[in-house]
């Protein structure tokens, strides 16, 4: 089959690899019939060292379940799947508390361990821990939106809960990438009053907006600390929504929550240390987060999807083949692209 394969920073090819195949009784076969490309793949796009043998990138997909194990029981052939970018078993003591992240026969997509879902099929352990039966056609028009669920809508998600968003209260949400366009969608949700969107992108803004963005800050920095604290009556946000991992939007989180407050962080750190931790701890901010469980939020957020009361699947402003997604790195990369779906 073809899929994504990624050798070096900047260096993704299209490739011929072994079909997947059902290696343990706990796995199921998923034909691709959706995928796409994720911020967080831009960091190996432009670090990742060289490899001889590559890796097989992806960790967002929807698809036709082909074969299951002997052990599988909740998923059939023919059944339409979402796939989480992170497996797990569902049975553990952390899936049992809804922590399928940190499931203690887990882990994730796109690694040298485990194939991604950029490719025409997938090999999904734990198949009935981790995958979840939609009920629509292949071809659905909600597609786009249920395949959110895989990740961004469920990062946002993860980023508003654990930042304590509720209703009437103040939210900054930092990154205007297709998770912070998420988050604003979840703060929204979950009844807050005022949502501040922290981007620069014209073409974001407008969609956070739509969204339910009540204020914009293209500031940045200490400028942009200072501009949140004048839209918050000089207090700062009740909860705070890092979405971007760098140094200086974990600094600004924590500078704009106000004392009390919380930040949710779902950006993937790039550094071993957390900047601010000084400020947070000083005004008793509440500094949570991390690799969103997102199969624990999909049966909450699916009927919404369903019913379209939210439509994250706005998100996608591109769509490609499989033989395209090279381009499509580097559009998402150049900023040319909020979120690249992908169509084998």
């Amino acid at each position: 089959m073809r899929a994504t394969v990624m050798y070096s920073a900047g260096d993704v090819r299209i490739e011929n690899v072994p079909d997947p195949d059902v290696k343990e009784p706990t796995d199921a076969v998923v034909r691709v019939t959706r995928a796409c490309i994720c911020g967080s793949d831009l960091w190996p796009y432009k670090t990742l060292e060289h490899s001889d043998t590559g890796r097989v990138m992806g960790h967002e997909a929807i698809g036709i379940v082909e074969a299951v194990g002997a052990d599988v029981r909740t998923i059939k052939a023919g059944d339409v799947v979402v796939m989480p970018f992170a497996f797990s078993d569902g049975t553990c003591l952390f899936c049992q508390d809804d922590l399928q992240t940190s499931c203690l026969h887990g882990g994730f997509f796109g690694t040298v361990e485990v194939a991604g879902a950029q490719a025409e099929a997938v090999r999904v352990p734990q198949a009935d821990g981790t995958l979840f039966t939609l009920p629509v056609g292949e071809d659905d028009a909600l597609m786009p939106s249920l395949l959110t669920l895989s990740d961004v809508m469920g990062t946002g998600h993860h980023a508003a809960v654990v930042a304590n968003v509720g209703p009437g209260k103040s939210v900054a949400v930092v990154g205007d990438g297709a998770v912070g366009l998420c988050g604003v969608i979840a703060a929204k949700r979950l009844g807050a009053e005022q949502i501040i969107l922290l981007g620069r992108h014209a073409d974001r803004i407008a969609l956070a907006r739509e969204f339910g963005a009540t204020d914009i800050v293209s500031e940045r920095g200490a400028e942009a600390v200072e501009r949140v604290r004048e839209l918050t009556n000089g207090f700062g946000a009740h909860s705070v929504l890092e979405c971007v991992g760098l140094d200086q939007s974990t600094e600004t989180s924590i500078e704009i929550a106000r004392p009390g407050g919380a930040v949710g962080r779902v950006g993937v750190p790039q550094d071993e240390a957390m900047p601010g931790s000084q400020t947070a701890f000083s005004d008793n901010i509440t500094v949570s987060g991390g690799p969103a469980p997102v199969r624990a939020y999909i049966e909450e957020l699916l009927p919404d999807v369903l019913e379209g009361r939210i439509e994250p699947g706005r998100v996608f402003d591109r769509v490609i083949g499989l033989d395209e997604v090279p381009d499509g790195y580097r559009a998402m990369n150049e900023r040319e692209a909020i979120k690249v779906m992908v169509k084998p």
